[in-house]
């Protein structure tokens, strides 16, 4: 075996019909015996050991997990064992069910990377139903209406003792002054809410009634402070009341509006009315 310059090169196979030398051998990593290229595998070679590398994983009905199965073990201890110590039938339901999304006729999957949790409803939706509408989002929960103090009243009423029981007449009374209290409370905070809804309702509506001038679209637009207006009646009314009465003020001036009898067109200069005339009706003045 080897030669004389390496004479422990190579070896001879384990197996007995074969013998053959082998430069390169291999070594069975249970058996640790030494074999050939034709008889590496445990198959050919018969390994008497082989089953020492085999994995066998079977998955509990009760939880869903894996359980390894240990070799030269009886499977029922380590089925035992398992249930005793890590089964947990509470992860079944997770572990089996796939989430899918809520929105009807939708089967996607939802995973990791395919799930978005809408800020409104805080319910999970795939990336095609995560805007409101595809999913007919109801919106963000409105809060409760009422006080904080409401459930600590039917709580109080309804645990109040009995006032014709006898040896508590003293504590029925202490609990009814309590309530009358309390009741006086909420009904005082209630009308002052009411009050304040009111009053604000009111002031926002004048606000809105002031700056309609100021904020309106229209096209005729006043010459003093830009505002806009619908129509030149509104026009000539605001100019009217706010700059002709105004002669208070500094730098008012009086605005005449010219308009026209064929459209109600208003025009600051009567050379814009006559130009507007000859375009728009053909020259004719007459309404």
């Amino acid at each position: 075996m080897g030669t004389p310059e390496f004479p422990n090169l190579g070896k001879h196979c384990f197996v007995e019909d074969c013998k053959q030398i082998d430069f390169l051998p291999f070594t069975c990593d249970t058996c640790r015996q030494v074999f050939c290229l034709d008889h590496r595998s445990y198959s050919q070679h018969n390994c008497p050991r082989a089953n020492k590398q085999d994995v066998t994983v079977v998955v509990c009905p009760l939880c869903a997990k894996g359980v390894r199965l240990i070799p030269e073990e009886d499977p029922n201890i380590t089925w035992e064992a398992h249930v005793n110590t890590e089964c947990d039938p509470s992860n079944y339901e997770k572990a089996t069910k796939k989430r899918k999304c809520p929105v009807p006729g939708c089967r996607e999957l939802l995973t990791f990377s395919n799930s978005i949790k809408c800020r409104d409803c805080n319910v999970d939706h795939c990336l095609k139903h995560r805007f409101g509408p595809d999913h007919k989002c109801p919106g963000p929960t409105k809060p409760g209406s009422g006080f904080l103090f409401t459930n600590f009243l039917t709580r109080t009423r309804r645990d109040a003792p009995n006032p014709n029981s006898k040896g508590q007449a003293t504590t029925s009374s202490t609990w009814a002054r309590l309530v009358n209290a309390a009741s006086s409370v909420r009904a005082s905070a209630e009308a002052s809410m009411a009050k304040l809804s009111t009053d604000f309702t009111q002031v926002v509506q004048s606000k809105d009634r002031e700056g309609q001038g100021r904020s309106g679209t229209g096209d005729e637009a006043c010459p003093q402070c830009d505002a806009r207006f619908s129509s030149v009646t509104a026009l000539v009314d605001h100019v009217k009341r706010v700059h002709e009465n105004g002669t208070n003020r500094t730098g008012a001036r009086k605005v005449s509006v010219d308009v026209c009898p064929k459209c109600s067109r208003g025009f600051r200069d009567p050379v814009s009315l006559v130009e507007h005339v000859e375009k728009d009706h053909g020259g004719s003045s007459r309404s």
